[in-house]
């Protein structure tokens, strides 16, 4: 193909044009062959550097979601003034023209990589040269650099830049497909009209369904095991991000259903309280009766009299208004004063103003206890509620709100957030941003689409708000064991070095919460029929585990973003132990655990240091090398990791 670009002469470094330009065609021709590629490929190993720029600005749009092809990848690399720089946007058009196809781009990418690597192998070996020509005194300095330089050349796969600690690689979208079909499709039109990500609505669905058997139904997965259906959600997204809009297309039958409830027991509600009115009068004549003076009256009778009417009047019960939700603003007091009523409540809102009263912004110190125990069900006793309710048998409180990252920020400064296991009950999303790249232009919610939903789910929360008693459903026996399977799962990565181990108090609850989305899922499938109270069966959930891995994979970054992890900051501390040179003035390139332990008076033993190394393994600033065994019990030897290019040089990659 022809390019912008002269040809090489015959002692340029080893290159190949066209595999760099096929890898790039495949990229903007399929989706996968951009993750395919991307792991073989970084910006550095391009030889010509407009490739590397369009190579970049691919991988960025990726990550965000966005999608990639010639027209899309030429808007953003206008936007960044590149476009002129790599060609024009015809040059994006050849290359795809240039790519013989796309499912070869991983081969394309290997020869690209191939001679990058022998390109970094002549640069270190001139200047090797160099430095001994120059006679420096640093012999052997200049080595063990040019050993780890070596090294990171001859690893037979590449080693991707690492992720600095506190940002996040690409996180997975909400697998929609995994929601019964009258919310998928509402969550997809909704996330169309609006260009917001889907996460957002499903997110919001979720926290709809919640509101509706949230401590009304309960799923039993095993004779002592049982769980409320009330769920904890947040999804953070920056300012403009249309979260008001998304909160409302998905809440509005919430808020109908709960207008159409209090109207209809408006005239009940004034014909009790007027009887009761009533009654309290009669008791109060009777009373003023004996208070007056004079010789003839029998104030005994009278006052027994007035004691029985009183009593007769506070038997009388005033229904309450009926009460779905509450303001995303309410203060954990009257929070306890609502659920003492009501018992099943949501604190729903498209800002977060709850996270602010929950840090205790308004109050002397934060206040977490009737959020701690709303979640679990667990008896809410206290002197605060109301003096004829002391306490709230199993309350059950809905969280769905969509305020901005720096606000779980706040939250995870909260004393006793953490320790006391209030992040551990949220189940968070936290979606790319797509501002910038949104159509102007966009097909409203269908009105088929959005009836439907709107039924439904008015339905749903009719239907298990009129339950006098909570109902329990079972697992089939099938379900039971997937849950089983699960809960290997999670027992295995909570191991050191595992994804979760330095997690355990917000994992130890996502067995838990698979279960709870299970038992929504499971009514939101069935609640056109009298069928909604047989067993939960396997297929459910293992839909409802797509949906908290989803979730786990968004906690991490999240966990990461706030750094309320320790392993965060033992992470870093260890990045800064790492990127010092040692006294000699090399770099280590590989370490073991021990090492770390010995090098900081933070760590006394290798199992404080694991959930850290785990960490930095994660974003990829350490590789784990296959312990031997010892003769000791089988036991594994002492890890040895090795340490991120990046490092050997002292470059200040965190």
């Amino acid at each position: 193909m022809t390019s912008d670009f002269p040809e090489d002469g015959d002692h340029a470094p080893p290159n190949d044009p066209s595999a760099e330009q096929a890898a790039l065609g495949a990229m903007l021709l399929s989706r996968p062959a951009v993750a395919e590629v991307s792991a073989a490929l970084s910006t550095e190993d391009y030889y010509r550097p407009a490739h590397a720029t369009i190579h970049g600005a691919i991988i960025a749009m990726h990550a965000a979601g966005l999608p990639v092809d010639p027209i899309t990848v030429a808007a953003r690399l206008r936007a960044t003034n590149d476009l002129s720089r790599i060609g024009g946007a015809t040059y994006l058009h050849a290359l795809v023209q240039a790519t013989p196809t796309a499912a070869n781009g991983t081969y394309y990418a290997e020869i690209v990589a191939d001679l990058a690597r022998q390109r970094r192998l002549i640069e270190t070996g001139t200047r090797l040269i160099a430095h001994t020509r120059q006679g420096t005194s640093q012999a052997e300095r200049i080595a063990s650099q040019a050993a780890a330089e070596l090294a990171a050349i001859s690893t037979s796969d590449r080693w991707p830049d690492p992720i600095p600690l506190g940002t996040h690689g690409a996180l997975p979208l909400f697998p929609v497909d995994t929601l019964t079909p009258w919310v998928a499709e509402q969550v997809a039109a909704v996330a169309e009209f609006t260009q917001t990500p889907p996460d957002l609505a499903a997110t919001m669905a979720l926290a709809a369904l919640s509101t509706a058997a949230g401590g009304r139904v309960h799923v039993e997965i095993r004779p002592g095991w049982r769980e409320q259906s009330n769920l904890y959600l947040v999804c953070a997204m920056p300012p403009a991000s249309r979260k008001s809009d998304v909160f409302a297309f998905m809440t509005e039958p919430v808020y109908d259903l709960e207008r159409e409830l209090q109207e209809g027991s408006r005239a009940q509600i004034i014909e009790a309280e007027t009887i009761k009115e009533a009654a309290l009068a009669e008791a109060e004549a009777l009373m003023a009766k004996a208070r007056k003076p004079g010789d003839g009256i029998d104030r005994t009778v009278i006052v027994a009299e007035a004691s029985a009417a009183r009593l007769l009047a506070e038997d009388i019960h005033v229904p309450p208004k009926p009460r779905l939700t509450v303001s995303g603003d309410i203060t954990p007091e009257p929070l306890a004063q609502q659920l003492a009523i009501h018992r099943c409540l949501a604190a729903l809102s498209p800002e977060g103003d709850l996270f602010d009263i929950i840090a205790g912004r308004y109050s002397a110190k934060p206040n977490l206890g009737v959020f701690l125990q709303a979640h679990k069900g667990e008896r809410l006793q206290t002197d605060r509620i109301t003096r004829e309710q002391p306490s709230v048998d199993k309350p059950a409180l809905t969280i769905g709100v969509t305020p901005q990252p720096a606000v779980l920020q706040d939250l995870a400064s909260t004393p006793g957030a953490r320790d006391r296991g209030l992040l551990a009950r949220f189940l968070y999303a936290l979606p790319a941003s797509n501002l910038g790249y949104r159509k102007t232009r966009t097909a409203p919610v269908p009105e088929a689409v959005a009836q439907r939903y709107h039924g439904r789910l008015s339905t749903l929360l009719s239907t298990l708000y009129a339950l006098p008693e909570p109902v329990t459903i079972p697992l089939t026996a099938t379900a039971d064991r997937a849950v089983e399977a699960l809960q290997d799962q999670l027992e295995t990565a909570l191991r050191p070095e595992q994804p979760l181990a330095h997690l355990p108090d917000w994992a130890g609850k996502l067995v838990g919460h698979t279960a709870r989305v299970a038992l929504l899922l499971h009514l939101s499938d069935r609640i056109a029929g009298p069928r909604w109270g047989e067993p939960v069966e396997e297929d459910t959930i293992n839909r409802a585990a797509d949906i908290t891995a989803y979730y786990t994979q968004h906690a991490l970054a999240v966990f990461d973003l706030i750094a309320s992890d320790p392993a965060t900051d033992a992470a870093q501390t260890i990045l800064e132990w790492l990127a010092r040179p040692k006294t000699d003035g090399t770099y280590r390139t590989a370490i073991k655990r021990r090492d770390a332990v010995a090098a900081s008076r933070r760590f006394r033993t290798v199992a404080q240091l694991e959930p850290a190394l785990s960490l930095l393994e994660a974003h990829g600033y350490l590789r784990a090398d296959t312990p031997a065994r010892t003769g000791r019990a089988g036991q594994p030897a002492t890890a040895t990791y090795r340490v991120h290019p990046s490092l050997h040089c002292g470059a200040d990659a965190r």
